[in-house]
């Protein structure tokens, strides 16, 4: 038997039990199903009823096969009439999205960091100032995600092609290793920092990742006095960003404990290992100057320089990375096929960005949030009991959404106009807004371009990753509601 009954059985009936609820006014039939079908594959995945990969492709087939994207009518006013074609389409329209090729691409030059030896290398670089506490090892790995966000605005390339290759050589140090099923070892305590210092930094930086810069489109074509400029969001976001950057490691060394606590003879360890590697190899130079490369073009320093016409995509640079790989050797066509793991979210993170997609824009998002907002407007609470309560909803409607671009789109501006009719002050939930849309990214393993990269690599369960993303984003909202609040009025924001 290809599924586990039990989880099959309680996503089928959650699928069914939506399916035939009658759709609210205001959504469209094939919405309403659509949300059906979503809600039965995340449960299916959260239960295991399948391997992810395998829910995908079932997810993949149901939407074409029910044509639950396909509207009655068409933009142009029109019947529709090969609505199975055009079901087909939808269906694997993400496998059309830059962002999933980013992430896949990424995954494979992971493998050349790791093939190389430069990972390897860097890892025992680290090891050897940082290694003594393991809780250190991951003060490093923070410490990196950070100093390089500034430049990185790909939050998926930093976290998910730079320093999860390093995270990974790191764990590989103490053998700790999903396949081995020694990940208890270090890997997942290593893994967990590795992402959730990606978000935080996303926090802290205007351009450590995409959607921060719809953000702030979109709070000054609402109130065009509120401009939060790059140094205006690194001022209010720096000291509760990080204060949460101090005591995230801690809380999830505690939450998940490694079993290797203390390593006081690593750094010497460390020393010895890189004396043994000697110099670098001609495909650790390589490895080094590719990614040279991709920083560079990444932090968007030829466009800098000479012009938007030499502007690079950043997916665009990706690939260009992995057919520099390609083209001398350093990794071969059979590398890239071997590597699973990446083919893997390809697929299954394509699936679930394809279905979080169409709900959009068949409208269910845009009634979800004019529901929200308007309910909590008419609850008769004051501006600060409502606008809580509209950040909350915010946050948290991110379990529907694979994109942190997308739900910033959908809900955003809806959002802080109704917090503004309430009464906010205009830059106080601008701010609030903005941590926020940053904060509802630590939540899924979907929950942004470098989730799936670091999810997929195997030192996590779901639930694991699933109950470290709850946990850090009440941490996270606890400390922007407290040290932020005091902080913005301090710097005079309101």
């Amino acid at each position: 038997m290809g599924f586990k009954p039990i989880p099959a059985a309680i996503a089928i009936a959650l699928t069914l039990i939506i399916w035939f609820i009658p759709a609210p006014d205001g959504v469209q039939e094939n919405a309403w199903h659509l949300l059906a079908l979503f809600v039965g594959i995340i449960a299916g995945i959260i239960g295991k009823a399948m391997p992810i990969g395998a829910m995908a492709i079932l997810a993949i087939t149901l939407v074409a096969l029910l044509q639950v994207t396909v509207p009655e009518v068409g933009a142009d006013g029109k019947t529709i009439k090969d609505t199975a074609g055009q079901a087909a389409k939808d269906a694997l329209s993400a496998l059309n999205s830059p962002l999933i090729w980013m992430i896949g691409a990424a995954i494979m030059i992971s493998r050349g960091l790791l093939k190389t030896g430069l990972g390897t290398r860097f890892a025992y670089l680290f090891l050897s100032v940082f290694g003594k506490k393991t809780i250190g090892v991951g003060y490093s790995l923070a410490l990196s995600d950070l100093l390089v966000a500034p430049v990185t605005p790909s939050n998926t390339a930093r976290g998910g092609a730079i320093v999860h290759p390093i995270m990974r050589a790191m764990a590989d140090a103490f053998d700790s290793k999903p396949e081995n099923g020694t990940e208890k070892r270090i890997g997942k305590y290593l893994a967990l920092v590795n992402y959730h210092a990606n978000i935080i930094s996303c926090l802290i930086f205007v351009t450590a990742t995409a959607p921060n810069s719809l953000v702030v489109k979109l709070i000054a074509e609402a109130r065009p006095e509120v401009q939060l400029t790059w140094t205006t969001w690194f001022f209010a976001m720096v000291v509760p960003g990080l204060v949460c950057m101090v005591i995230m490691p801690i809380i999830l060394f505690y939450m998940y404990k490694p079993e290797i606590t203390s390593t006081p003879n690593a750094p010497d360890m460390a020393k010895q290992k890189l004396q043994e590697m000697g110099k670098m190899t001609r495909g650790e130079w390589i490895m080094l100057g590719v990614f040279a490369v991709l920083l560079l073009l990444w932090a968007g320093i030829p466009a800098w320089l000479l012009g938007s016409w030499a502007k690079v995509d950043a997916t665009t640079t990706t690939l260009l990375g992995l057919s520099l790989l390609l083209l001398t050797g350093v990794l071969t066509w059979d590398d890239v096929l071997k590597e699973k793991g990446a083919w893997d979210t390809v697929i299954w993170f394509a699936a679930l960005m394809m279905m979080a997609n169409f709900l959009n824009k068949l409208g269910l998002i845009g009634w979800v949030s004019d529901v929200l907002g308007s309910g909590i407007a008419s609850m008769g609470l004051n501006w600060v009991w409502g606008c809580v309560l509209l950040t909350l909803a915010y946050i948290y409607s991110h379990y529907m959404f694979a994109s942190g671009t997308a739900h910033v789109t959908a809900m955003l501006g809806a959002f802080y106009v109704a917090g503004l009719a309430l009464g906010a002050p205009p830059m106080l939930f601008a701010l609030v807004l903005a941590a926020a849309s940053g904060i509802m990214m630590s939540l899924t393993h979907y929950a942004s371009g470098s989730s799936p990269v670091i999810y997929g690599s195997g030192y996590t369960t779901m639930g694991e990753w699933w109950t470290a993303g709850l946990v850090m984003s009440i941490v996270e909202i606890l400390v922007f509601a407290t040290v932020g609040v005091v902080w913005w009025k301090m710097l005079g924001y309101w």
